[in-house]
């Protein structure tokens, strides 16, 4: 699925469609050009460092890294960050794996599957696996507590504390993009091993597929402090506490090496973990709309695809059944505007022996206009508490309320800002926005939120005090 930053805001684009006719493609891949244009995007995004993996059938064909980290070391392919909901493609084939064993039956109820899984809905009986996967069970954002339950302790405690929560829709009927639903997958996996999801992943997936250097969330796993970017500085911050770093949405840390050996063995080149018509499952979307089990359609660029933000760091890996092409793009950074899908986009043209068109430049104007946004607020800020006193002299001997109606206008920016996590939860489609996440890549977004707000209270405030001077003067004799 392909997830961008658009405007001002965070948004969420699924591009939903069916795959296009096989390309043409080169006979080799120009690596090259791909190093030089890996160089140029890390220099015209900005970003402090980028790693990325190009392979072909059951071979890497370019595997490099770019920039630093938070310590001020480069980065290399064998750098580990985080790839939040590219997860879900891993969470996705453990489940085939055991789907394949007769351990999982992916058509029946999750219910029946997974002792402890219950909702005060009572069409949660009707939830099947494969709904999980497709991300059409009816669990959403607008109707699971998904703030409260990053708080869990375990999987078993997150499935747990879903007793209480209910369904958006009836399952199987519509798609609504959930972590809960992976998280719910991976306690499956869990209870149908007799492993721990992590160990699971460590034993079945990585360690057949020779990636050493990848995990589920553990404390020798966990990368560096990654990025977010305030007004053009990138700053390291320590990871957003919760669950989601742990479980099978978004909990795999894993390196550009590592994933080269994951995406060949995607593409059914490498080595295979499930059979051709179990990979075909994880690859077809669902009836419902364009998302996979953990991939989706690109129909413009003609590949499936998943993206990731978590925060403080983004990735994006995109393959091509077609032609055996996989890509990955790897970030220690997190903003407004992600890149790292725009560069997986240059990959791929690279690979069809074409230009790459240009990345970069889009955080970067759309931090500078928010910050000159804040600056406006700030000057129109001072310039109305100053000229407080004149505003009230005109209005002393107006009733108060045709006074307060004049203030509302410098008022809206902190209404705006009361309602922040629900206004930008509705532009997203009801994905669960709260104020710890609004201080982390929405970084800019909310300093200029802030910033009008604490303006036009202000405002209000010196007019509220000269008004009640100038009334309460006592005429001279």
């Amino acid at each position: 699925m392909r997830s961008t930053l658009l405007g001002l805001v965070v948004g969420l684009v699924a591009v939903l469609a069916p795959p296009p006719a096989a390309h043409a493609e080169p006979t080799t891949f120009d690596a090259d050009r791909a190093d030089a244009y890996l160089a140029e995007a890390l220099r015209d995004t900005g970003l402090p460092g980028l790693s990325a993996v190009v392979t072909r059938g059951d071979r890497v064909v370019h595997a490099a890294g770019y920039g630093h980290d938070s310590e001020g070391n480069p980065v290399t392919a064998d750098t580990p960050m985080r790839v939040a909901s590219l997860s879900k493609s891993f969470t996705a084939l453990a489940v085939m794996t055991l789907v394949e064993d007769g351990r999982i039956a992916l058509d029946e109820p999750v219910a029946e599957q997974l002792p402890g899984f219950t909702m005060a809905d009572p069409r949660y009986g009707r939830v099947t696996v494969r709904h999980l996967l497709n991300q059409t069970s009816g669990f959403s954002d607008t109707t699971v507590d998904v703030d409260a339950l990053a708080g869990s302790s375990s999987l078993a405690a997150y499935v747990a504390g879903l007793a209480g929560e209910s369904l958006a829709a009836d399952p199987g009927t519509r798609y609504r993009y959930c972590n809960a639903n992976y998280e719910v997958a991976a306690r499956l996996v869990e209870v149908a091993s007799g492993r721990g999801f992590a160990e699971y992943l460590r034993s079945e997936v990585f360690g057949p597929l020779g990636m050493d250097r990848s995990g589920v969330s553990s404390p020798e796993l966990r990368p560096v402090d990654g990025h977010l970017s305030l007004f053009g500085v990138w700053l390291p911050r320590a990871e957003l506490p919760g669950f989601h770093a742990s479980g099978g949405g978004g909990g795999v840390v894993t390196t550009a090496s590592d994933l080269g050996r994951w995406l060949a063995s995607q593409t059914g080149h490498g080595v295979p973990l499930v059979s051709a018509d179990g990979l075909r499952a994880l690859h077809t979307p669902s009836s419902v709309a364009g998302y996979a089990m953990g991939w989706g359609p690109d129909e413009e660029l003609g590949v499936l695809a998943h993206s990731g933000n978590l925060f403080t760091y983004t990735a994006a890996q995109a393959i091509d059944p077609d032609t055996g092409y996989g890509f990955a793009v790897l970030t220690n950074s997190a903003a407004l505007y992600d890149d790292t899908y725009a560069v997986v986009e240059g990959l791929v043209a690279i690979s069809r022996g074409r230009e790459p068109g240009g990345v970069g430049g889009e955080r970067q104007v759309i931090e500078l206009v928010l910050g000159l946004i804040a600056l406006a607020a700030i000057a129109l800020g001072v310039l109305g508490v100053r000229r407080a006193g004149a505003w009230a002299r005109r209005r002393a001997g107006a009733p108060a309320w045709r006074a307060a109606v004049r203030c509302l206008p410098a008022l809206l920016p902190a209404l705006v800002l009361a309602a922040f996590p629900d206004l930008l939860s509705a532009l997203m489609g009801g994905r669960a926005v709260t104020w710890a996440q609004l201080t982390y890549f929405p970084l800019p977004l909310t300093v200029t939120a802030a910033v009008a707000a604490v303006a036009g209270a202000l405002v209000v405030v010196a007019r509220a005090a000269r008004l009640r001077s100038s009334r309460g003067a006592v005429p001279a004799a």
